[in-house]
């Protein structure tokens, strides 16, 4: 209610922002529209404006295609475990970080964030140079070691922010009334801290699943969707079923990210209500 009247009472935007605000989204937007009105083309080598028909063709070819769906299932596999070790070790170092003091804690903090903040090239790389250094053939555990590398940051920011603002007279107060370490951290802290894990899995999977640079340099033979992608625009045949897969990369990266942000709105409710 407050948040309501606050938006309500707030000054209305001018003009020339609101032309401003529509340009930039139009900038940003209008590429992935072609992609999604070029899927239906039906002009299968040139991107021809307008397109000379629409069709839904691409849409059989690509659902009979087997290597669509090993890249797609490959794909799914590598976010939803990169996703698990990160929401495992994101969680247990941002306990770690706002938890408690020790030397050098913000050292560590910077550490853990550093490998979403260094290009993906450099990532890449040194995982490759690594993983060769230790003799680890490349296969599907290399693409999901160095996707986590990534997934961990994000979980780790929405967590870490969340344990900062759970108050610890909270779970001073449960240890109090006799609860154990377990009972605390499932009635007291995970209440607090679930939407910050929700949306930061979330997100983790959106980042994992569309993710090129790295993947290319941690991958054996397999192909994960982006990197199928990649290689069939080359294939001047392949171009209305290469957008047909970039609709469905778009709508499944798209979906997290929204809910994400859903949960991130009520986080503030849930932290003020202690999860119950």
């Amino acid at each position: 209610m407050r948040s309501d009247r606050q938006r309500a009472d707030a000054p209305r935007a001018p003009w020339g922002l609101k032309l401003a605000a529509g340009a930039g989204l139009f900038f940003m937007l209008a590429p992935i529209a072609l992609i999604f009105l070029y899927a239906f083309s039906s002009e299968e080598r040139t991107y021809q404006w307008p397109p000379p028909g629409l069709t839904l063709k691409w849409f059989e070819v690509t659902w009979n295609r087997a290597d669509v769906w090993q890249a797609l299932t490959l794909s799914v596999q590598v976010a939803a475990i990169s996703t698990g070790i990160a929401l495992v070790l994101g969680t247990l170092c941002a306990a770690a970080v706002s938890g408690t003091r020790f030397f050098g804690r913000e050292t560590i903090s910077l550490l853990v964030i550093l490998p979403i903040a260094l290009p993906g090239i450099i990532t890449g790389i040194s995982l490759r140079s690594a993983f060769s250094l230790m003799e680890i053939p490349f296969s599907f555990w290399t693409i999901v070691l160095g996707h986590a590398t990534f997934c961990i940051v994000v979980v780790y920011n929405n967590a870490v922010a969340r344990f900062r603002r759970t108050s610890g007279s909270m779970i001073e107060a449960a240890m109090d009334l006799g609860a154990d370490k377990f009972q605390t951290f499932r009635y007291v802290i995970l209440p607090n801290i679930g939407t910050a894990l929700l949306a930061g899995g979330m997100l983790a999977f959106a980042l994992s699943f569309d993710e090129v640079i790295v993947t290319t340099f941690t991958a054996g033979q397999q192909q994960t969707l982006p990197i199928w992608m990649l290689e069939e625009l080359v294939r001047p045949r392949q171009r209305p079923v290469t957008n047909v897969v970039a609709m469905v990369v778009v709508i499944v990266t798209l979906l997290p990210i929204l809910l994400a942000f859903y949960f991130s709105r009520g986080g503030d409710q849930t932290v003020a209500g202690m999860g119950k």
